[in-house]
């Protein structure tokens, strides 16, 4: 990018990209001013590049520089969907070691947040600063029903020709049904290259690994030294909101915010609170910082 051309920073035109490591080729897209520490995107379960709420990564993207990528095996990126967590974060490894990053900051929702912990786990040194949002630690208690909750929701929005986000992620009050509405119709502001969505094979592979994250032994989340935010609505019905609770007693010094009258969604609910919000925490990410 020359000096003189305008920095992107509107995530429903910004380009798609390739880069192939390791024999897989990953999809994604970037934004915001290049230098400094990236903030890198890790996305929820069925999510593929087109599921990121314009709102959040615009405002992010003013001052950072924003990578966001599909998962091994969904949308534009090749390969398997991995069958565990662990293996989804060390894919996540190796794209974000073939882009030469070092040091990054993470921005996660729901499965992303799971894989962005198993990756700090396996490499302590490269988050600098965490956002953790509609997430929770390994072995939370009834992370495990996610699968139930989401077939079942699948149904519910089948039935009503409704979006499935706007079972799972919302309320279904009056409210609650607004913002998932509004939210779908933010999702759809690209209308150019879109990702291709996930197979139903690629789906029950990813909704089994969360299973397994559920169900296995805890991590220790006492070794996260690097500042981290979480945040989720007060009714997560996919990755119930005590798990948020659970995750500020484990990480030192984290922060926690809970939206009231919303769901697993919650950030997207209250985007307008919560992207400046995001914005002010993960700060200019120039090497100063800590």
């Amino acid at each position: 990018m020359s000096a003189d051309e305008p920095v992107m920073t509107s995530y429903a035109e910004a380009p798609n990209h390739t880069l192939t490591t390791g024999g897989t080729t990953f999809a994604y897209r970037e934004l915001g001013p290049k230098g400094g520490v990236p903030v890198v995107f890790f996305v929820h379960l069925a999510a593929t590049l087109d599921n990121w709420d314009p709102r959040i990564v615009d405002a992010i993207s003013k001052t950072r520089h924003v990578v966001a990528f599909d998962n091994v095996g969904v949308g534009g990126s090749s390969g398997t969907v991995p069958p565990t967590i662990e293996q989804a974060a060390a894919d996540a490894h190796r794209f974000i070691e073939a882009l030469g990053f070092d040091e990054i900051d993470v921005f996660s929702f729901s499965m992303g947040g799971m894989i962005a912990q198993d990756l700090i786990v396996a490499h302590p040194g490269l988050v600098r600063r965490l956002v953790l949002t509609g997430t929770g630690p390994r072995g939370g208690k009834d992370m495990d029903k996610v699968l139930r909750t989401t077939y079942y929701d699948v149904l519910r929005a089948t039935l009503t020709r409704s979006d499935p986000k706007e079972f799972l992620f919302f309320n279904r009050d009056l409210v609650g049904k607004r913002a998932g509405k509004a939210f779908i119709k933010r999702l759809g502001e690209r209308t150019a290259e879109r990702d291709a969505a996930i197979g139903l094979k690629a789906f029950q592979t990813q909704l089994r690994a969360i299973q397994r994250f559920g169900r296995s032994a805890p991590s220790d989340l006492s070794v996260f030294t690097m500042p981290t935010l979480i945040a989720n609505g007060d009714n997560d019905r996919m990755v119930p909101s005590v798990l948020s609770d659970d995750l500020h007693r484990r990480i030192p010094g984290s922060e926690l915010v809970i939206y009231p009258d919303s769901g697993h969604g919650g950030i997207f609910q209250y985007h307008a609170d919560f992207a400046p919000r995001a914005v002010e925490f993960l700060g200019s990410g120039g090497p100063s910082e800590g």
